[in-house]
């Protein structure tokens, strides 16, 4: 079996004379770990949004070698970003119920993605009665109930206390010991061996096109 290998060369993505991700380039083997660091409009969420084809690159090209053959690079990936994506009179299975049938995953999925969160006594709450840190797990709990090969995600541990982070630390070393592949850009350290890192420096003004 081929190991899958994400490949990003080159993209570049401006709006109008302002280059928000400028000529970017990496590659990241099967179980390894990329952290996107730099300051607030550095393009991190940009070049994120980018990958998962939320906005289109101007230039450069990203490809998934090895990853499944009849399936597109958004298929294979999940994207996380600054909202939880949840619907607050729903309780936090039905949520994940609800990504699972969307995403390709499972409903039996669910019950294990809110333990491994450490989250399995609100399964039957509605999310509005949650707290933020909660809120965020539950969110997080869905790139388990439709297993995919990349994650792409944007300031992942936003509003977990350290013991939670702790227990989504774990949650990506599973992901990557099984062969998968992580995106995070972060402010905060990813607590994780090995970590491959990208710093980007703020957005360039140049001449518009």
């Amino acid at each position: 079996m081929v190991e899958p290998l994400l490949q990003v060369e080159n993209v570049a993505k401006s709006f109008g004379a302002l280059a928000a991700v400028d000529d970017v380039s990496f590659t990241l083997e099967r179980g390894r770990i990329l952290g996107v660091a730099g300051p607030n409009g550095a393009g991190k969420s940009s070049l994120l949004r980018g990958l998962a084809g939320f906005l289109s690159f101007a230039e450069g090209r990203v490809a998934l070698d090895g990853g499944a053959r009849d399936a597109s690079l958004q298929e294979q990936m999940h994207y996380l970003g600054h909202a939880d994506a949840l619907k607050s009179a729903l309780t936090a299975a039905e949520n994940l119920s609800f990504w699972a049938g969307m995403l390709g995953g499972g409903a039996a999925l669910v019950g294990p993605a809110l333990a491994r969160l450490g989250l399995p006594h609100v399964a039957d709450f509605p999310v509005r009665a949650l707290s933020a840190g909660q809120k965020r797990r539950v969110a997080l709990a869905r790139l388990l109930v439709a297993p995919r090969p990349l994650w792409l995600l944007d300031e992942p541990t936003t509003a977990l206390d350290v013991g939670a982070q702790a227990v989504f630390a774990e949650v990506m070393r599973a992901h990557l010991a099984e062969g998968g592949i992580v995106i995070a850009a972060t402010h905060a350290p990813l607590g994780l061996e090995g970590a491959k890192s990208l710093r980007l420096e703020g957005a360039r003004v140049g001449a518009a096109a």
